[in-house]
């Protein structure tokens, strides 16, 4: 499998909401930065995307502009669902926010993901104003402090 496959096979994977399938793909010491207030390991990474997947069913990455240097792999996402379960991130202090029905829509965010040993090691997303998990929030009408 390529570097590109194995970054949209994982997305994909996320998407499907098959988060076993997508934490077989990335490294036991894999770090996601950027979107969130400070890097994470792969077991939160994994336990953020599962709680906004379960809450946003219809969840899409909308991968794009593919591109691999290297060991990375370069593109951009942007981000859309519709929230119709309840949202609990206890990290953020957020305990099963009801389901709105609010469509969200996040701007294009350059991402980068370092592959080694055929599994992702990094997950880096430059956060556009209005994105990442404090844009989501915000259009869920959630205010997280900076």
């Amino acid at each position: 499998m390529s570097n590109i496959d194995l970054v949209k096979a994982t997305l994909a994977a996320f998407e499907a909401g098959d988060t076993a399938k997508a934490a077989s793909m990335l490294a036991d010491d894999m770090v996601f930065a950027g979107p969130v207030p400070q890097p994470i390991p792969k077991s939160e990474y994994v336990g953020l995307q599962s709680a906004l997947i379960a809450a946003i069913p219809n969840w899409k990455f909308n991968l794009s502009d593919l591109k691999e240097d290297g060991d990375k792999v370069m593109g951009k996402v942007h981000i859309s669902g519709t929230h119709t379960q309840p949202l609990t991130l206890p990290a953020l202090g957020i305990q099963a926010l009801p389901p709105s029905g609010k469509h969200i829509q996040l701007p294009h965010e350059p991402i980068t993901v370092t592959i080694k040993n055929g599994k992702a090691t990094r997950i880096e997303a430059k956060v556009a104003p209005g994105g990442g998990v404090p844009g989501l929030l915000a259009q869920l009408g959630v205010n997280i402090p900076h």
